[in-house]
């Protein structure tokens, strides 16, 4: 890989962005707890599903301290028909601990971003870079699919150590923020013109089927227990929307088993007769 390659695909990218430039409202910000909430967001959801969340999410809950102090029935109607309701849990959780002992502010050091709950490298390094434009990079699912298609056009189990090196090679170091934007959105853009890319990377794995599953079971069980409780029996004639095969007592144990995993994770409580959002 010499630098003309690397300068071309520099061109491609800027001449893509320049004319197809998408405007978010994460986009128009550098406040890095609004960052945070829309890295968090757009974890397997769509950019423009999102956008209508979080400036919702942003008018309730404004910064650190206002979802630290909200219950998570107060949080879940804000985040409710987005998906992965484990997401919300997790950011009111982080925004507790940022509020106990960050004086309500995220720290600016990447290592200590890491160390708080619910966020990794990537998310890390997204604010970093969204926030305060530091010539970092970063690598996500359209990022990814752009890297394989212009660089690995024969490639097949393409593997991320392969394709990390080339996203130093070509970050512009003063517009990191700008450059990483330009690449998702060329990244969006490969999705509906070509073969997904991303089918030869080594990791790639299609997405289980949500009819029946327990992520859709879970998110009944939130929606119905929103702004109401409901006993044990009541959450039975709601679940399973359309499964014929398990018998009555599977049923129920299933529901036992997804019931009592939600309350461990602070989604839910009960008492002696009734579940409701914690």
């Amino acid at each position: 890989m010499d630098k003309t390659d690397i300068k071309k695909f520099q061109v491609t990218i800027w001449s893509f962005y320049k004319a197809n430039k998408r405007n978010f409202p994460w986009r128009n910000t550098t406040d890095p707890y609004k960052i945070l909430v829309s890295e968090i967001m757009l974890q397997q959801t769509q950019a423009d599903r999102v956008v209508a969340f979080y400036e919702r999410w942003i008018k309730r809950f404004p910064g650190i301290t206002s979802l630290a102090s909200a219950k998570f029935s107060e949080i879940y109607p804000f985040w409710q028909g987005l998906g992965y309701n484990r997401r919300a849990l997790a950011l009111q959780k982080l925004a507790k601990e940022v509020a106990s002992e960050h004086q309500g502010k995220l720290p600016v050091d990447i290592v200590l971003l890491q160390q708080l709950p619910g966020i990794g490298p990537y998310t890390a390094q997204a604010i970093s870079i969204f926030s305060y434009n530091r010539p970092l990079t970063c690598l996500e699912t359209n990022i990814r699919r752009v890297f394989i298609h212009h660089f690995f056009p024969e490639g097949d189990a393409v593997t991320d150590e392969e394709i990390l090196p080339l996203l130093d090679l070509a970050l512009p170091a003063k517009r990191s923020r700008e450059w990483h934007w330009a690449l998702m959105d060329y990244g969006a853009h490969l999705k509906s013109t070509v073969p997904n890319p991303n089918r030869r990377h080594k990791n790639y794995s299609i997405q289980s089927k949500f009819e029946g599953s327990v992520r859709q079971i879970r998110g009944s069980i939130l929606r119905n227990l929103a702004g109401k409780k409901m006993s044990f029996s009541e959450l039975m004639k709601i679940y399973p929307p359309r499964n014929n095969a398990e018998s009555y007592a599977e049923k129920r144990g299933k529901l036992k088993i997804i019931l009592d995993s939600m309350e461990k994770e602070e989604l839910i409580t009960h008492d002696k007769k009734n579940y409701s959002l914690k």
